[in-house]
């Protein structure tokens, strides 16, 4: 089952986190895109996002999309081990799931300025 994550890659923030999840990613079970490629743009397209929604995370697993927080959650899910147990926060209804996520991600680039991905 192919699994692509579709990030901003004009954003510190987005490619520290794409990073992130490749480094850790041992079964190298993810393919990363960028919104600003042509591929990128295809499967925005594909999943049926308007252009003003193309500042969020898009992640398709097989023939399914995932998007903003339901995103990053089987994204975390599927990267395995600890990462998994975060899984639970599914439970958390959508509306606040995805609060929390439009607030990182309104505030991203400020982010990217504290935070390290290197590690």
């Amino acid at each position: 089952m192919e699994r692509v994550l579709v990030y901003d890659g004009d954003c510190g923030f987005c490619t520290g986190i794409a990073g992130f999840i490749g480094r850790r990613d041992k079964k190298n079970i993810f393919r990363f895109l960028t919104l600003q490629s042509e591929d990128g743009g295809k499967l925005l397209s594909a999943a049926g996002l308007k252009e003003s929604d193309r500042g969020t995370v898009v992640y398709r697993k097989g023939a399914r999309y995932f998007f903003r927080s339901s995103a990053v959650l089987h994204i975390l899910k599927d990267l395995g081990g600890f990462w998994n147990l975060f899984f639970v926060f599914i439970l958390v209804p959508p509306f606040i799931r995805d609060a929390v996520y439009r607030f990182v991600a309104r505030h991203r680039r400020n982010f990217s300025r504290f935070l390290s991905f290197n590690k």
